[in-house]
């Protein structure tokens, strides 16, 4: 949809446009990124367009003073839209954002000390630098992925290898921030998760086939970093299964003298019930004895045997951490 003379050519996602008068380039004085409104004083205007029913898309309102502005949307379900705007450094202390649209929005470098996010939507939100100290954040939408990931993978399909990992980086650093300042109001659970994705990051920035990245990336799969304690009970649970089918099928294990009468299918069933039964009593060192290990199923147990006591030690490790946050 073009844009009659003189009216601003912006245009939103959902086909809205901004029905403003535009300057020489095109655009109206909200959506212009040359006009400086540093020195302007529009936290009220921006509060009336707001409320007027309008979408704040598209605003470009870098260094700006809106200092305890409020965008609440009262009475309605959905916040007011205010996604893909430009917030780079602009002071946005006690500011009310509760269930306000910030998707693709920057917050590079803001002043959110304060800030109430409660219920905000900050998918694919550019936070490197955003200063959160003391901002509201119960149920914020952070969404699956967050800005510098977004960049990453247009960085690798244009082939730029060399921002891939100065990326990498800054998304490092927008976790650490998330997760600190959700350690200090008690958000334990959000904050293991953008942990993890931190470490992750940081696995990223490693050469491919070095040392560091391989343990990291076994402590991921292992234990999530020590986040999840039901990656170590999925890891305990294959590895006796997989044990378990060794013994099966390498015909490793003294036969149970109870199964001497069966044939046929009945007798392997119990048989790899057998070898599970075994694989347990290895794998937790328990060691009974009422089944012996014979041939090469001796050194499968000593090793089934050593990551078992490793792992069910990581499992006390991860979930004391987790129970006692």
């Amino acid at each position: 949809m073009e844009s009659t003379q003189g009216q601003c050519s912006y245009q939103n996602p959902d086909g809205w446009c901004c029905d403003q008068p535009c300057g020489e380039s095109g655009l109206c004085y909200w959506h212009d990124p040359k006009v400086d409104k540093s020195k302007d004083d529009i936290k009220d205007k921006v509060e009336k367009w707001a409320a007027e029913g309008k979408p704040l898309d598209g605003f470009q309102l870098a260094r700006t003073n809106l200092v305890d502005i409020n965008l609440v949307n009262r009475g309605n379900k959905d916040g007011y839209s205010c996604r893909d705007v430009d917030f780079y450094r602009a002071d946005l202390t006690d500011a009310h954002f509760f269930g306000l649209d910030l998707r693709g929005s920057s917050l590079m470098k803001t002043k959110m000390v304060g800030a109430n996010l409660h219920c905000a939507k900050l998918d694919n939100c550019n936070l490197l630098g955003a200063d959160l100290e003391r901002a509201k954040l119960e149920n914020v939408n952070w969404g699956r992925f967050i800005k510098q990931e977004e960049q990453v993978r247009e960085a690798r399909k244009a082939r730029q290898y060399d921002k891939v990992g100065p990326l990498y980086q800054e998304a490092e650093e927008v976790c650490r921030n998330i997760r600190k300042q959700c350690e200090t109001q008690g958000l334990f659970e959000i904050a293991g998760d953008f942990f993890k994705r931190e470490m992750r990051f940081r696995r990223y920035q490693m050469p491919r086939l070095s040392a560091k990245r391989v343990v990291s990336k076994t402590v991921d799969l292992f234990c999530g970093y020590g986040e999840d304690p039901m990656r170590v009970v999925g890891f305990s649970i294959f590895l006796i299964l997989v044990c378990a089918l060794a013994y099966f099928f390498l015909d490793t294990t003294s036969a149970h003298p109870i199964y001497e009468e069966l044939s046929g299918w009945q007798f392997y069933f119990f048989e790899f019930l057998n070898s599970i039964y075994f694989s347990v009593v290895t794998f937790t060192t328990l060691g009974y004895g009422d089944i012996s290990p014979v041939g090469f199923a001796r050194f499968i147990a000593a090793f089934e045997a050593f990551l078992g006591s490793f792992t069910m030690a990581l499992f006390v490790v991860v979930f004391v951490k987790k129970m006692t946050r």
